[in-house]
């Protein structure tokens, strides 16, 4: 059955909602959720009548990062396909990160790899108390390196090197701790949170808040250019089309360790 796999409203407030919609999959992002959030986050950007955004993800998760089916099937492509599908997810990262609103995440259930990069572009992220994250990439022989700049921008290099190294995983009080998520709410006390940031969000003067937002970025060279966007994506499908890329994606639907795991004595 064909559905949309990004959902888009705005309400006559002006608070755009971004609903992840794959839950079968706990979200997990493939070609067509890029093209839906690279293609809606442009036009809600340029909208006026558009004064904040708010991400969500439907189902048990957030957002579980690449679909692994996907990725096999993408690191078979040829060089320039492949490059492609891996700019794609650096767009939409990019789009996020400087979108000119403020921008809130909501997460609960699981939130892995590209899950993780979409907190670190937002302004605002909350989770609730039930929350696990994950920067994934590597234990099935790919690079996180479209989020990387993000990553180490939300919270610094010391916590995405151990958390992007290892893979490990961890709960919301640690992504709390290290400044993943702002604050971890209950979910019944969810939306009341979230109806608080957007009232503070509306007493503040929306070109104020799109001068303040690009100030930060460019003042700390967050804003990405072409070249730099080259380079990620680059190394993120040249990574993917390796023979441990192939190795590790393939393990993961097999169910089984990857050859290159080597088990604690």
């Amino acid at each position: 059955m064909s559905r949309d796999v990004v959902l888009l409203d705005v309400d006559d407030r002006g608070v755009a909602s971004v609903t992840l919609n794959r839950p079968e999959v706990g979200n997990a992002y493939n070609a067509a959720m890029l093209d839906g959030l690279i293609g809606g986050l442009e036009r809600l950007a340029s909208d006026a009548g558009v004064r904040c955004l708010v991400i969500r993800g439907a189902g048990k998760h957030f957002q579980a990062g690449a679909d692994i089916r996907w990725l096999n099937e993408v690191a078979h492509y040829p060089p320039a396909e492949n490059f492609a599908a891996s700019l794609a997810t650096t767009r939409a990262m990019q789009l996020l990160n400087e979108f000119p609103k403020p921008t809130i995440a909501l997460v609960h259930g699981a939130c892995f790899g590209g899950g993780v990069g979409i907190l670190c572009c937002v302004d605002v992220a909350f989770a609730t108390p039930d929350s696990l994250f994950g920067i994934t990439e590597v234990r099935v022989g790919v690079s996180p390196t479209p989020i990387s700049t993000h990553m180490v921008n939300a919270i610094g290099l010391r916590h995405t090197r151990r958390y992007a190294l290892t893979g490990e995983r961890f709960d919301a009080r640690e992504a709390e701790r290290i400044g993943l998520v702002h604050e971890v709410v209950d979910e019944a006390a969810m939306e009341g949170k979230l109806a608080a940031v957007l009232d503070a969000i509306f007493l503040s003067g929306p070109e104020a808040i799109a001068m303040t937002k690009r100030s930060f970025l460019g003042a700390n060279g967050l804003l990405l250019d072409d070249r730099r966007m080259t380079l990620l994506a680059h190394e993120g499908w040249t990574q993917r089309a390796s023979a441990e890329g192939h190795e590790g994606t393939t393990a993961f639907r097999e169910k089984r360790h990857p050859a290159w795991y080597r088990a604690t004595k």
